[in-house]
């Protein structure tokens, strides 16, 4: 009697039960937990050897290009750039997300449409960031000889200024060689994540054009890939808050 009683139990008796989660969407919530631990991991070790340091390169000073402005300076312009346009693409996947609740074929076309568009653009700045910082050389004063150095995982021009001048450019010492390690593995690691996302996003866009998911009665799919897009977007702004901003 004790085995039925029990059997019979209801655990939820108002409204819509908490554990009614589409199995897809859960699993989803689980992958991405996981993913956040190992962003953490990535972000809490870099902030340990970031501040176990004397001297960490200046964010303003090393992010201070721009495309087509010559030497213009102007510090974190472009990563900014960057910043809004990987913002507005997490918006116009809400729409799509909203489009298909509403069953708005033509809406969800459009809207992932532009997400995917503000992917790659988002890649394409990316890109040209890393070839500006690994192609530029700078000066850099190393055993009493100006050496001109560029940034990579060896080898980081942004250290201490010297005071000195060349090329009407002031002189550094070599930086910290874990900076480059670091930037190049947490942005590469998270520019994988933005070009899953925009491989995802396109899967999804296709399927939508063909019907797919009308014929299902429903847009969760698209809910589904709306997370994974808003969870990189989210871990942008912790990425760009410990390397751009601190």
């Amino acid at each position: 009697m004790a085995t039925a009683a029990s059997a019979d139990t209801k655990w939820w008796g108002g409204g819509r039960s908490p554990f009614n989660v589409e199995y897809g969407k859960l699993m989803m919530w689980y992958f991405l937990m996981s993913d956040t631990f190992t962003f953490g991991a990535f972000l809490i070790s870099y902030g340990t050897i970031r501040f176990s340091q004397n001297y960490w390169p200046d964010p303003n000073r090393v992010f201070n290009a721009f495309p087509f402005a010559g030497h213009t300076n102007l510090p974190l312009a472009f990563v900014s750039l960057m910043t809004f346009i990987l913002i507005i693409s997490s918006v116009t996947m809400v729409l799509a997300v909203h489009a298909g609740h509403h069953m708005d074929k033509k809406g969800v076309v459009k809207w992932m449409a532009w997400t995917i568009v503000g992917g790659f653009a988002f890649l394409a700045c990316q890109a040209w960031e890393w070839t500006h910082l690994i192609t530029g050389e700078h000066a850099v004063l190393i055993n009493g000889q100006i050496s001109e150095l560029n940034t990579t995982v060896s080898h980081n021009p942004f250290g201490p200024l010297t005071g000195m001048m060349h090329d009407g450019h002031e002189v550094s010492t070599p930086g910290p060689v874990a900076f480059g390690g670091y930037f190049f593995g947490i942005t590469g690691f998270h520019g994988f994540h933005v070009f899953s996302g925009v491989i995802i996003n396109i899967v999804m866009l296709v399927m939508t054009i063909n019907g797919v998911f009308d014929r299902k009665g429903h847009y969760q799919m698209i809910e589904k890939a709306g997370l994974y897009w808003h969870f990189v977007d989210l871990v942008w702004v912790f990425v760009f808050l410990c390397f751009y901003l601190i």
